[in-house]
């Protein structure tokens, strides 16, 4: 329904829920909202072209490349039958420090799960475990029971 006089559209399913609005109300609120969204784009294609930086080499040694190479060589004076070690990687190295603010421990931290047989001969499960990496050596082990 529209009221000529006074310039508003009014909404009404009876006498008793009928409410008007000016069409310069309803257009500053669809302004306003194509504001909004337009900003939420801007804000989400900025987060997307973010790089990040290189983690400090001196800090945390160089990126460990061969990282699977190296947890291996070290679960193999970890495990009691490493042979029999099925290995599921859950991610990248990522620059860690897992020390304290006293005694820093930077490396590079690699999470894996591994099923692998114990001192009875039967698997374990999947158990999820960690590696810190620093010069290519592996200088923590997480989730190891030490």
């Amino acid at each position: 329904m529209r009221d000529e006089s006074s310039g508003q559209i009014g909404i009404c399913l009876n006498k008793l829920d009928c409410r008007r609005r000016s069409l310069d109300d309803a257009n500053m609120k669809k302004l306003v909202s194509l504001n909004g969204v337009f900003f939420m784009g801007m804000c989400v294609l900025g987060n997307l072209c973010a790089e990040t930086e290189p983690a400090n080499t001196e800090r945390y040694g160089p990126y460990p490349t061969n990282y699977k190479a190296i947890v291996m060589k070290w679960l193999d004076t970890q495990l009691i039958d490493a042979g029999s070690a099925h290995i599921e990687w859950t991610g990248d190295p990522k620059p860690t420090n897992l020390g304290t603010t006293d005694k820093p421990l930077y490396g590079y931290l690699v999470n894996f799960k591994v099923n692998a047989r114990n001192r009875f001969g039967s698997y374990t499960g999947m158990q999820s475990h960690g590696a810190l990496i620093h010069n290519e050596a592996v200088i923590k082990g997480l989730g190891f029971g030490y």
